[in-house]
């Protein structure tokens, strides 16, 4: 007869990161973003340790979820698990003979900027491969595994290292063609028939810009909307309006001549475009190596 006891049964790490995930964004659509499956993945799995524990871990309510006072004093201990649970699986990785870097980057960032340079870097590292996700967000460094991160920022990411490589600057930008008539230069008031182009993540563009230049005519509303900012910039490289530009994305079709920025004066500076570091020791002499090219390659912005 063994003398051992048995393991008393755990519920599923699934049903726990679940939890853990939604308790934290205080809802299932959040916790189904981070961990890319469905809202409805994320409620039967918080069900199912709901079923292992007995009772009810949140409120369902009409606005949201609420924790019950049970699973919040459960909350932190979870939360320091899967971090430590994070860590020593980052630790295995860096002690691994690896031969990729993981890149997190706002998505238009990885098309107009970290796109264009990826064959340089390939020539530059023959021995890493590099895989590029596109993300509307800086992933949790802590937990996500990536290497470093390519973000607009102008604040300190938690847990996270932030270095400019970039200056960025708002001006408007469109095609030469769309200003034949008008000797390739535009004022405010020219704005006024023109279509304004806006990419759904920064909407607010034009209304910034237009409070900047001083204009309180120009209906910044208008125009028409795009899902990712590549495609407004190929919209306007078509002539099918003009786009608040951002020159640490714009260097190549406005040095090539594609857009040009018709309004003299008052850009807008904006948060520049940076390096966001993991801390804590996680990079291996393949990512130092990689970084250090970055900053050394990245060029200033596109002159006006």
């Amino acid at each position: 007869m063994s003398l051992s006891p048995p393991r008393p049964s755990l519920p599923s790490l699934n049903a726990l990161r679940a939890f853990e995930a939604a308790a934290r964004h205080e809802g299932f659509v959040g916790a189904a973003d981070e961990l890319c499956v469905t809202a409805a993945a994320i409620a039967q799995q918080v069900r199912a340790l709901e079923d292992w524990v007995g009772k009810p871990l949140f409120h369902r309510k009409a606005r949201g979820l609420q924790l019950t006072s049970e699973a919040r004093a459960m909350l932190p201990r979870l939360v320091a698990a899967f971090d430590a649970l994070a860590g020593a699986a980052h630790g295995l990785r860096r002690h691994a003979d690896r031969q990729e870097v993981q890149i997190a980057a706002l998505p238009c960032v990885a098309q107009l900027w970290l796109s264009p340079r990826l064959g340089a870097m390939r020539k530059a590292f023959p021995n890493l491969a590099f895989s590029v996700v596109a993300l509307e967000n800086p992933p949790d460094f802590a937990r996500d595994p990536f290497d470093f991160g390519l973000f607009f920022a102008d604040a300190d990411v938690p847990h996270c290292s932030t270095q400019t490589l970039v200056e960025d600057e708002l001006f408007p930008v469109c095609a030469p063609q769309l200003l034949a008539d008008r000797e390739g230069s535009l004022d405010l008031a020219g704005l006024a028939d023109m279509t304004l182009l806006h990419d759904a993540r920064w909407r607010n563009d034009w209304a910034r810009w237009l409070r900047h230049a001083g204009d309180r005519q120009v209906d910044a509303r208008r125009g028409s909307t795009f899902s990712l900012y590549s495609m407004a910039v190929e919209a306007a490289i078509e002539e099918a309006g003009i786009l608040i530009g951002h020159s640490s994305l714009l260097q190549a079709p406005l040095g090539d001549g594609r857009l040009l920025a018709p309004i003299d004066g008052a850009a807008l500076r904006g948060p520049p475009l940076s390096l966001i570091l993991p801390e804590g020791g996680r990079r291996d002499a393949g990512t130092e190596a990689v970084v250090a090219w970055l900053r050394e390659t990245a060029p200033a912005p596109a002159g006006r």
